[in-house]
This record gives structure tokens, sequence and C-alpha cells, in this order.
């Protein structure tokens, strides 16, 4: 039962607008890092809906470091990056933990002070926790979904999420 907490989020919502800048800040957080695909936009656009924008720049004028970090491609990566004119990790290959350390070194934070946010528990959760991150899963956006994550990884989040609201902060349990 130990080893199955390295995939727990320590706080599940159900969408990165629901993550609370009064929570991050009792928790020492000075960076965030996020997912791309279905964390921030949907798999299938190269633009921010207008609510996750006006958060984003909310969290930037709290100052708030932003990141990107993701396993999508150089080109798709740093051209919505772009957009806000923040660091991204592209290719981060997650979980393995040394992305992470290469996004929290271009943020200039430490791990006890940067969050993860992002819709994988076997990709986004595991790696910021395993880099020594706060987690924060959110509720995949609606909207096309990898192959591999559709076929394999979500029917294998259900049974981690099964048991998630022992060991997390649970916001929002709403899920689709």
């Amino acid at each position: 039962m130990i080893l199955l907490k390295i995939f727990y989020p320590r706080i599940f919502v159900a969408s990165v607008t629901d993550i609370q800048v009064e929570m991050l800040r009792k928790l020492g957080i000075k960076g965030i890092l996020f997912d791309l695909d279905n964390t921030i936009v949907s798999r299938d656009s190269n633009q921010f809906p207008q609510h996750i924008l006006y958060y984003l720049n909310m969290l930037r004028a709290q100052g708030f470091k932003l990141g990107i970090i993701s396993n999508n491609g150089r080109r798709r990566v740093t051209s919505i990056a772009g957009l806000l004119e923040i660091p991204a990790v592209p290719r981060a290959i997650k979980p393995w933990a040394r992305p992470f350390r290469r996004a929290m070194k271009m943020l200039g934070t430490s791990a006890s002070e940067t969050a993860l946010v992002g819709d994988q528990i076997f990709t986004d959760i595991l790696g910021g926790n395993l880099a020594g991150l706060h987690t924060i899963l959110v509720v995949p956006m609606k909207g096309k979904d990898f192959l591999g994550s559709r076929l394999i990884s979500r029917p294998l989040e259900r049974l981690v999420l099964a048991r998630l609201s022992k060991y997390t902060e649970v916001l929002h349990e709403k899920r689709d």
C-alpha cells in the first residue's frame, strides 16, 4: 500500500482554475509547472481557453513563476508557451525526474516551493512525486486523448482514483 502512494497527488481538483491562490501560498509555492495537453489546453487545440488564459495571467500577476512541462514535441510546446512568454520543457519523457529538475532550474525554484499540475497519474503525478514536488491532479479537459492514454493509462488510473480520497485532499470528485 505504501508503494501506491507514489501515484497519489497531494490535491485533486476538477479544473486548473479551482486551484486556490491562498492554498498555494500556504504551501509555500512560488513556481507552478503545468502539463500541457488536456490540462491547460485541449490536445486538439493550440489556443488556451479564455478562462484558463485569464487564470494563468492572474497567477503571474500574483507573483507566481509559471512553466510548462510536456512529453509533446518541441514545436507545439514552445509555440503554446510562447503565447504566455513562459519557459517550457518539451519532450520531457515524464515520469523521469530529470526534466522536472530542469524545469525548476528554469523557474529558479526548489522542489519544496514548486507545484506540478497535470491530468495523468502515471506521467505527471508520478514524475512530480519522484521529483519531490507538490502534485495537483486535474480532471482532463474534454477533447481528444492520446491513444496510449485512452487504452492503457486511463483505465489503470481509475483503479488508483478509487483509493485516492483516503490520501488526497479532494476538492472536487466530479470526473467524466
